[in-house]
């Protein structure tokens, strides 16, 4: 009798274990943009970034099953070329938030204001800016900044992202070593 309940205790044990480890892999990365609310921008990387789960690096296969055959509350999907749009469903007037694959893998995950009502943390700041210093006050400055009379690129290289401001449309560009993204610089 006393070995059933060491095995039993040790099974659930095991199960217990397994059900966390599969919960924590599976969660995405340290800043989830729909489900963690990271304030401070230092935390910030984009290696860390994921949207609905999917992050730089995840294959495409990954990608299409968190965000095209999945639902998502609210949400449109659909896949054209190498992007992945995702689409208000109550407001279609443009993507509002997607990825880029590239040879396979997600190389690139954007954001843009529409899509403020679904993001938490510093980038629901950034998403709403009201002005190009509002942006700097969140994120601090630059490393290369790109300021024309219709808007700013900010670019966070050492962060992996981008910030695209024009006149109250804000765009996010998550990425990491994308050539085409720092080239204008």
């Amino acid at each position: 009798m006393k070995t059933f309940r060491s095995a039993s205790c040790l099974t659930s044990l095991f199960i217990f274990c397994g059900i966390l480890f599969l919960a924590t892999s599976t969660w995405g990365a340290k800043y989830e943009l729909t489900r963690n609310s990271v304030e401070n921008p230092e935390e910030v990387n984009a290696a860390e970034v994921s949207l609905f789960r999917v992050k730089l690096g995840d294959p495409e296969a990954t990608a299409v099953e968190s965000l095209v055959e999945e639902k998502i509350s609210g949400v449109r999907a659909e896949q054209e070329g190498t992007f992945i749009l995702l689409w208000d469903k109550e407001n279609p007037t443009g993507a509002m938030a997607g990825v880029r694959i590239t040879d396979g893998k997600v190389d690139l995950i954007f954001i843009n204001n529409r899509f403020a009502h679904k993001v938490r943390g510093v980038f629901r700041h950034i998403l709403t800016a009201k002005s190009l210093k509002e942006i700097r006050d969140l994120l601090g400055p630059e490393d290369f900044p790109n300021e024309t009379l219709m808007g700013a690129k900010l670019l966070y290289e050492k962060k992996g992202f981008l910030v695209n401001y024009l006149d109250r449309q804000v765009n996010v560009e998550f990425c990491l070593g994308c050539p085409d993204l720092f080239s204008q610089f």
